[in-house]
C-alpha cells in the first residue's frame, strides 16, 4: 500500500482517539454532576418537610418568618416564627411557582404581608439540568457514532498491494510444502495473468481451503502469498466478524466483499474460518448471530462475477466443524490438508529458522530432524528458540548439539526437576518403572530403540523413557500397536515383578494403552471377534444395529487385549530379570543412562 493511502489510515486512528477521548471527558463530567447532585439532595434530606396545604394555613395564621425560593425551584425553605428548634429551615414542595408567587401577591394586596425572598440559582445549579442534558445528547450521538464505525471492516482488514506495505514473507520461507506450496504459485499466476487461463476456458476457482492441524504453516502460506503476489492481498481473522451488536457480522462480511470488488483482482485471506463457518443451527441469540454472518458469506461467495478474479483463501484446523454449504464446489473448490513436514520437510524447516541461530559447527539438523518425527514447522521453531534461550543461560558461545537435545526434551517432556528431593524408595520405583519400558521394547521387533532413560523427574513425570524415530510413518499396523501396548504396560508390570507392589506411576501409561486398545476395537476394527467394522457412531444408540450386547462385547474384547498384553510383558520381564536389576541399579546411580550404555547391558 502506498504511502498516499496510509495518512486516511492514521487519520481515522487520530479520529477514533479523538472520539474516545472526548466520550471519556463527558463521563467524567457527568459524574461529578451527579455527584454534586446527590450531596445536595442529601443535605436537603435533613431540613423538614411538611405538607403544601398546612403551610398555606401557617401563613393565613401569620406563623411564617421567612421564606425562601430559588428560581427555577419547586422547593420552598420556610423559617417559622417561635421555634424553640433554633429555627430550623423546613422544606416545602409546590406544585405550581407561578400559582405560589400569584397567590403571595394576592395575599399582599389584601394586606398581609407574607415574607418572600426570591434568590438566583448557583452556578452549578443553574447548570446542571441542562449540562445533564448536553451530556446525555453528547454520549448518544458518541455510541451511535461508534456503532456505524463498527459496522465496517475498519482498520482490522490489513491490506496488502504487493508495492510498498509488503508482507516479509514469500514462498522461500516456505519450506516442506512443495506441493502445497506449487498449487498456491498458480493461484498468483491466474491473478496476475488471468487472460492466458481465460483463452484456454479454466474458471478461476472461488475458495480455496488450507485445513491442518496447528502449526503446520496454514497461515505462513497465505502471508508468503502476500509477498509474491502482485495484487491486493485482504487479511481478516473469524473471529474479527463477531461482534456484540446484531446484525454487524453480516454486515462486516458484506464490506469486505465490497472493498475486494473495487481491489480486484485480489485475494480475501480468512484465518480460523470457523469462527464464523460453523454447522448453522435453530438456535437464538449468539447461534443466531453466527447463522447470519455465515449465510451472508455463502451470499457473496455465490455472487462473484464470471470474470470477478477475486479468491477466498481460508485457513482452519477444524474443517469437521465448517457447514457443508461452505465447502460445496463452488464456495471453496480446493481443499489442501497440510500435514506435518516428513524428514526432508523437518530438515528444510530447521535450516530455514536456524540462519538467524548462532550455530556450532558440530550441528546436525539431519540428526534433529530424525528425532522430532511428527512435529509441525511452529514446534521445531519453537526447539530451536528453546536451544537459544539455553544456550544464553548456559553462557555458551555458540548453540551446541547438546542445547538442542536438552530443548527436544523440555519440549517434550518437560522442564527438568533436578531441585526436587525424592525419597530413595520412590527412587528405586522409578527406576525400575523406566527400566521395565526399556526392556519391554528391547524385545519388541516394531518398538523403537532406546535413546535416553532417565529418572529425574521432567514436568509432571518421575522420569522418562526416549526412543529414536528416524522414519515418518503414515500407517500403523496391527502387530504395532500390539507391541506398544506391552511396551506401555512393562513400567507397571516391572514395579509388580520386582517390587511385588503397584503405583500410581503407571497412570498416563494406562490411559493412553486404554485408548489404543479401545481404537484398535472401536475405530480400525482390528476384533478377533467382532471382525472387521467402525463402531464409532455419533449417537450412542446407532449401536443396537449391530445387536443388544455390543457394547459387553466391545468391553471384554478391551480388556482381554489389555490383560494379554500386561502378562506379555511380565514373561519379557521374567526372562531377562537379570538385566532388569542391572539397568534399575545403573539408573540409581547414573540417574539418566545413553544409547550407547543401555545397549552394554545386551552384549
Amino acid at each position: 500500500m502506498s504511502k498516499k493511502n496510509d495518512k486516511p489510515k492514521q487519520k481515522g486512528k487520530k479520529n477514533n482517539n479523538l472520539i474516545i477521548t472526548i466520550l471519556g471527558i463527558l463521563i467524567v463530567v457527568a459524574v461529578a454532576i451527579l455527584a454534586y447532585s446527590y450531596v445536595q439532595n442529601n443535605k436537603d434530606k435533613e431540613d423538614k418537610e411538611i405538607g403544601y396545604t398546612e403551610f398555606l394555613q401557617d401563613i393565613e395564621n401569620g406563623l411564617i418568618e421567612d421564606i425562601e425560593m430559588t428560581v427555577g425551584s419547586t422547593t420552598l425553605k420556610v423559617t417559622y416564627k417561635e421555634r424553640e428548634e433554633e429555627k430550623d429551615k423546613e422544606k416545602i414542595i409546590i406544585p405550581n411557582t407561578q400559582a405560589f408567587v400569584e397567590y403571595v401577591h394576592g395575599k399582599r394586596a389584601e394586606g398581609i404581608e407574607i415574607p418572600l425572598h426570591e434568590k438566583k440559582s448557583g452556578i452549578l445549579s443553574g447548570i446542571q439540568s441542562n449540562l445533564l442534558s448536553i451530556i446525555s445528547t453528547g454520549l448518544m450521538i458518541t455510541i451511535v457514532v461508534m456503532v456505524f464505525k463498527m459496522q465496517g471492516i475498519g482498520d482490522k482488514g490489513k491490506v496488502y498491494d504487493g508495492v510498498e506495505n509488503k508482507s516479509d514473507v514469500t514462498f522461500d520461507d516456505v519450506a516442506g510444502l512443495s506441493e502445497e506450496k506449487q498449487e498456491m504459485i498458480e493461484i498468483v499466476d491466474f491473478l496476475k495473468e488471468p487472460e492466458r487461463f481465460l483463452k484456454m476456458g479454466a474458471k478461476i476457482p472461488k475458495g480455496i481451503l488450507l485445513c491442518g492441524k496447528p502449526g503446520t504453516g496454514k497461515t505462513l502460506i497465505a502471508r508468503a502469498i502476500a509477498g509474491e503476489a502482485g495484487v491486493p492481498f485482504i487479511s481478516m481473522s473469524g473471529s474479527e466478524f463477531i461482534e456484540m451488536f446484531a446484525g454487524l457480522g453480516a454486515s462486516r462480511v458484506r464490506k469486505l466483499f465490497e472493498k475486494a470488488k473495487k481491489l480486484a483482482p485480489c485475494i480475501i485471506f480468512i484465518d480460523e474460518i470457523d469462527a464464523i463457518g460453523s454447522r448453522r443451527t435453530t438456535s437464538s441469540g449468539a447461534e443466531s448471530e453466527n447463522n447470519q454472518t455465515l449465510n451472508q458469506l455463502l451470499v457473496e461467495m455465490d455472487g462473484f462475477e464470471k470474470n470477478d478474479t477475486i479468491i477466498v483463501l481460508a485457513a482452519t484446523n477444524r474443517p469437521e466443524m465448517l457447514d457443508k454449504a461452505l465447502l460445496r464446489p463452488g464456495r471453496f473448490d480446493r481443499q489442501i490438508t497440510i500435514a506435518p513436514p516428513d524428514l526432508r520437510g523437518r530438515e528444510e524447516i530447521l535450516k530455514i529458522y536456524s540462519k538467524e541461530k548462532k550455530l556450532s559447527s558440530e550441528i546436525n539438523l539431519k540428526s534433529i530432524a530424525e528425532d522430532t518425527a511428527g512435529f509441525t514447522g511452529a514446534e521445531l521453531s519453537n526447539i530451536l528458540n528453546e536451544a537459544a534461550i539455553i544456550a544464553t543461560v548456559n553462557k555458551h558461545e555458540s548453540i551446541t548439539m547438546q542445547d538442542l537435545d536438552d530443548a527436544v526434551k523440555k519440549v517434550t517432556v518437560g522442564l527438568q526437576k533436578s531441585s526436587r528431593v525424592i525419597s530413595e524408595k520412590d527412587k528405586r520405583l522409578t527406576a525400575y518403572h523406566e527400566a521395565g519400558h526399556a526392556i519391554v521394547g528391547k524385545y519388541l521387533d516394531t518398538v523403537l530403540d532406546v535413546k535416553e532413560i532417565s529418572i529425574i523427574p521432567r514436568g509432571v513425570a518421575g522420569g522418562y523413557t526416549m526412543y529414536k524415530s528416524n522414519e515418518d510413518k503414515f500407517y500403523i499396523s496391527k502387530t504395532e500397536m500390539e507391541e506398544k501396548l506391552v511396551s506401555l504396560l512393562g513400567g507397571r508390570a516391572a514395579e509388580e515383578l520386582a517390587l511385588d507392589d503397584i503405583s500410581t506411576g503407571a497412570s498416563n501409561d494406562l490411559e493412553v494403552a486404554t485408548k489404543t486398545a479401545r481404537d484398535m476395537i472401536i475405530i480400525y476394527g482390528m476384533s478377533k471377534k467382532l471382525g472387521p467394522i467402525s463402531l464409532q457412531v455419533d449417537d450412542i444408540r446407532e449401536l443396537e444395529f449391530y445387536g443388544r450386547d455390543i457394547e459387553d462385547e466391545v468391553g471384554k474384547e478391551i480388556k482381554e487385549l489389555m490383560d494379554l498384553s500386561y502378562e506379555r510383558a511380565k514373561q519379557i520381564l521374567s526372562a531377562n530379570r537379570d538385566k532388569l536389576d542391572a539397568v534399575a541399579n545403573a539408573l540409581m546411580q547414573k540417574e539418566t543412562i545413553t544409547e550407547e550404555e543401555f545397549e552394554e547391558f545386551f552384549k
